[in-house]
């Protein structure tokens, strides 16, 4: 299934789709519907010929989960990408965090602070929980992936590497666009370990292009990781690193400035479409 929020009438709905439709699955948005008993079955269960639907074309989506309870970050996890940036192999996940307040939808504007003057990307492969879960290992981390989702971890690079802390560079309001769809494992090659083409481009100028076999940590293994941390909530997200091809490891050293058109899009799950502007709040 493809899985969404979709924003109606100046509130959301969790949404299947269901061709050239999207059909209306009796729930506000997919943090809600995930956390519902054997919700995968229930929506699948939805009928489209009796359900409310809405056109995709002009759909206007929310974040795919608006509001989770965590958004956890992992950095340096392709192996090009940790190359490039100058660094060893690493041994465990590097973590950080994104808020609910970072997220925007797959075509919203991506607010670039004037407080920045190094304001990057990163397509990343975003896992979506779908099960309550705590220290998971093995048959239970694999099943606690509700499925998988597209997410550019916008980064003010000059903030993030102020001290040795990332979170400052990475937590900037309304900077993260994630969605559109939440794709389920049954629908991708690998299924819990999706092998995906992953591509960014900045004003159709290709920046990143790679595969999610490339991963260091791949997702189960990160639910594991951060599972033991934390407790993982339906609707939560774990998004899994970028490949090489960011803006700061580029000689000379490229930022957005405004203006741009980013796409970010993986093979199977769909693209995120955003223009850079200022950031008005």
């Amino acid at each position: 299934m493809k899985l969404a929020t979709l924003r109606v009438n100046g509130s959301t709905r969790a949404v299947r789709l269901d061709g050239d439709r999207l059909v209306d699955l009796g729930a506000a948005d997919l943090g809600e519907l995930l956390s519902r008993d054997d919700w995968a079955a229930g929506a699948a269960a939805v009928d489209a010929n009796t359900a409310r639907t809405y056109p995709v074309e002009g759909a206007d989506f929310a974040p795919v989960v608006p509001a989770p309870s965590k958004v956890v970050c992992v950095g340096l996890n392709y192996k090009n990408h940790i190359q490039e940036m100058g660094r060893d192999l690493p041994q465990h996940p590097t973590l950080f965090a994104k808020f609910a307040d970072c997220l925007i939808g797959a075509a919203d504007d991506i607010a670039r602070p004037a407080e920045t003057e190094a304001f990057d990307w990163e397509v990343e492969l975003a896992v979506v929980i779908g099960e309550r879960v705590r220290r998971a290992r093995g048959a239970e981390a694999e099943a606690a992936i509700a499925g998988f989702t597209v997410l550019n971890d916008i980064t003010c690079r000059d903030w993030q590497f102020r001290t040795r802390e990332w979170l400052q560079g990475k937590m900037w309001d309304s900077s993260t666009p994630v969605g559109p769809y939440l794709v389920t494992p049954d629908e991708l090659p690998g299924g819990v370990r999706p092998a995906l083409e992953v591509k960014l481009t900045v004003d159709g100028e290709v920046m990143q292009n790679d595969n999610t076999g490339d991963l260091l940590f791949d997702p189960v293994a990160l639910v594991e990781y951060v599972s033991t941390v934390v407790r993982l909530n339906p609707g939560d997200i774990i998004a899994t690193g970028t490949p090489g091809g960011v803006g700061h490891a580029r000689d000379p050293k490229r930022y957005l400035t405004g203006g741009e058109r980013v796409v970010t899009e993986i093979q199977g799950i769909g693209r995120l479409e955003n223009t850079v502007a200022e950031d008005a709040a």
